[in-house]
């Protein structure tokens, strides 16, 4: 593998593949305009107070727009980061879109609803830019899932318009640090993705210098070893340099020999942010920098030998004036309408997202009925789960069920036992060990058009990818429902024979407060069937909750409701019908609840809310309003529990119908104990529940 040295740019010697002519005049016009963005921007519209955040791509630009005008190919992809400008004005971004978006302002990315850097771009005509993230190194796992999304739109679905497409994700030398950029490197060297990573290192993470982000400063040199990793290390500040390694890396990429690692020094000639002085930097390594500034360099290599003096003069001229103008017709953009800011949040009639789902490529769903035809024996909730996914993958080639040994073992729970076998390593298969990577390769495969069903094995588990479910959560509503990214993730969670902190967390309120998720809670077969259906039918993501002790209890089973069954979300079940207290559950509790009624021997009302997001206030009002009394039984802690959120509502819209207090019974505010004794302690019990029974229809 060859590392090409900062000293090589006069003896590289490419592949006839990798040496396309490179448009200087174009590079020219495209550096000229960013620079101008920049001054403009610094000089006029920060202290002007109309943009709140700004960062310069000084130093970066050049091979930013020599990278970006290679990608041509309508399903090429990339993903950058809050200095990735210059490349979004190489795929076509318009200008006053750009600028308008950092003034927030209607139009652009995101109507005004994230920050101005935090780009978007869908793109008919070329490379669209993947919705980009606010954390630093979360842009690298949905580019992963891009570039796999890639390669079985090639070789499963057979559609040859993705051949010699690639997915580029863009990172700073600091961003090689988190856990998206390992989780990547992996996804990308294993699956001999056609992905191309392009760090860009200007020794610093903000004030951080580069050699406590990466041992001797330089991850091109630590991973020339990396199987199957094409490496490329030069300087992005010398013209001919930069353009050959280029076109190098991103032709090995398209030609499909796998994924390559592109390591460029650039200066960084501005501070983090407009904001930062650049004070822990000496005088010394400041001009040092500037002594490196590409855009002089790119003058010499085009004047005079392909445009005159004159010609450039009139090409930064005109670039100012285009930025200018475009600034004006920005500043005459409105700011949205707030009371249209709630919107997109979830999916709307309508009002289809521009890329990402199945639904934004045409998807129709089959015919189906919210009313169950029973088939056969009582099935336990693991055989409803994998009958369903079986059922879904058959009808449907765009789904995908991935996660840790979810192939030959079958899940840790059994639930995809055989699927593997059925639909082969392409549809069905594990994924190395991290969350994060899960999700996020989740994430760009939704992008690309594919329904992934991604496995975390247990709920505590899931606490690695946060970052990447928060992030997928608020896509259609910060890129104002230009992308979206659904998905149903399958996660257990609760107790199972014994408890502990790391099997048997619920806390499935944190989901509830990840805006853009859907969240499922079955408590039986039937209910599980119809959920999941819906959801791998749909158009958001879903937190799909699986219970671990309803999986195989007997109490859970049912008939087989049919391959047509789907229940709507948002929608509570009646499980009994009583008039001297309503009871309110979902998952375990539900069943708990009922025995609890019959030990107490009370008339009660159990509603089983089956989905959490969004939950049926209507129906715990209506009963409440009828029985006078409302108990919340849940297995999760009590304090900020979803049965808070419950409480709230019941306090704040039915006070005047209640004959005693609004009550919750919860787990105390502890993780779950391991030793079963210890754990039934901690758990709403059939006994704790009957007695709060009795105390609140005696009250």
């Amino acid at each position: 593998m060859p590392v090409f040295s900062h000293s090589m740019s006069a003896k590289l010697k490419l592949s006839p593949r990798s040496a396309p002519a490179t448009d200087w005049k174009r590079v020219a016009e495209l550096v000229l305009t960013s620079r101008a963005m920049d001054a403009i921007e610094e000089t006029t519209l920060v202290p002007g107070k109309k943009i709140f955040y700004q960062f310069s791509a000084r130093g970066h630009d050049m091979a930013q727009v020599l990278l970006g005008l290679h990608l041509t190919h309508p399903k090429d992809a990339i993903c950058g980061y809050y200095r990735s400008r210059p490349i979004l004005l190489s795929l076509g971004v318009a200008l006053e879109d750009a600028l308008g978006s950092a003034m927030g302002r209607a139009g652009g990315y995101s109507d005004g609803r994230d920050i101005g850097v935090v780009f978007n771009y869908p793109n008919a005509h070329g490379a669209s830019a993947l919705p980009m993230c606010g954390g630093v190194g979360a842009q690298y796992t949905p580019t992963a899932g891009y570039a796999q999304a890639i390669e079985y739109h090639k070789s499963v679905l057979g559609d040859r318009s993705y051949d010699g497409a690639i997915g580029v994700v863009l990172g700073g030398d600091a961003s090689v640090a988190t856990n998206g950029f390992w989780a990547a490197l992996t996804m990308a060297t294993t699956l001999k993705l056609p992905m191309l990573f392009y760090v860009e290192d200007n020794g610093y993470g903000i004030s951080t210098p580069s050699w406590l982000q990466t041992p001797g400063c330089n991850i091109a040199q630590n991973l020339a070893s990396f199987n199957g990793l094409k490496i490329y290390d030069g300087d992005g500040t010398d013209p001919e340099e930069a353009a050959a390694l280029i076109a190098d890396a991103v032709g090995h990429v398209r030609g499909g020999a796998g994924p390559a690692l592109l390591h460029l020094t650039v200066p960084r000639l501005q501070g983090h942010s407009f904001q930062d002085t650049q004070a822990y930097k000496s005088e010394d390594i400041v001009a040092a920098e500037w002594a490196r500034d590409p855009l002089p360099k790119l003058k010499a290599h085009v004047v005079p030998s392909l445009v005159s003096e004159p010609d450039w003069l009139a090409l930064e001229a005109q670039a100012q004036e285009r930025v200018a103008r475009a600034a004006q017709i920005a500043d005459q953009r409105p700011v949205s309408e707030a009371s249209q800011v709630t919107r997109f949040v979830f999916s709307e009639d309508g009002a289809l997202q521009d890329e990402g789902g199945l639904w934004s490529s045409g998807y129709e769903a089959p015919r189906s009925s919210d009313t169950p035809k029973p088939e056969g024996a009582r099935i336990n909730m693991i055989t409803a789960i994998r009958r369903t996914l079986d059922h879904e993958l058959a009808v449907n080639p765009r789904v995908l069920v991935f996660g840790e040994d979810v192939g030959p073992k079958g899940g840790v729970h059994g639930v995809t036992l055989g699927l593997q076998d059925k639909y082969g390593v392409e549809r069905v298969f594990d994924t190395s060990l991290s969350e994060e990577g899960i999700i996020g390769r989740a994430v760009g495969m939704a992008i690309a058009g594919l329904m992934p069903v991604p496995e975390i094995q247990f709920r505590k588990y899931a606490d690695s990818a946060c970052e990447q479910i928060n992030d997928c959560g608020t896509m259609r509503w910060r890129t104002a429902n230009r992308f979206a990214a659904p998905m149903v993730v399958r996660m257990p969670v609760g107790f199972f024979k014994c408890g502990d902190p790391w099997h048997s967390q619920t806390n499935e309120v944190q989901f509830v407060h990840s805006p853009g998720w859907r969240v499922a809670c079955p408590s039986n077969a039937e209910d599980a069937v119809g959920l999941l259906r819906t959801a791998l039918r749909g158009n958001d993501p879903v937190m799909f909750l699986e219970h671990r002790n309803m999986l195989d209890a007997a109490s859970a089973r049912r008939p087989y409701p049919g391959d047509d069954f789907a229940l709507p979300f948002g929608v509570a079940k009646r499980v009994r019908e009583g008039d001297a207290i309503t009871l309110v559950a979902w998952g375990a509790m539900v069943e708990r609840c009922e025995a609890a009624v019959d030990k107490a021997g009370i008339s009660a009302d159990i509603l089983d809310l089956r989905t959490l997001t969004p939950w049926d206030s209507e129906a715990v009002l209506a009963s409440v309003r009828r029985t006078h009394r409302c108990l919340i039984v849940h297995e999760d802690i009590g304090t900020a529990g979803f049965g808070a959120e419950i409480a709230a509502v019941v306090a704040d819209q039915a006070f005047l119908d209640l004959d005693a207090p609004v009550a919750r019974l919860t787990m105390p505010d502890i993780p779950s104990p391991h030793h079963p004794e210890l754990m039934e302690w901690a758990l709403p019990s059939v006994e704790k529940i009957a007695a709060k029974i009795k105390e609140l229809v005696g009250f």
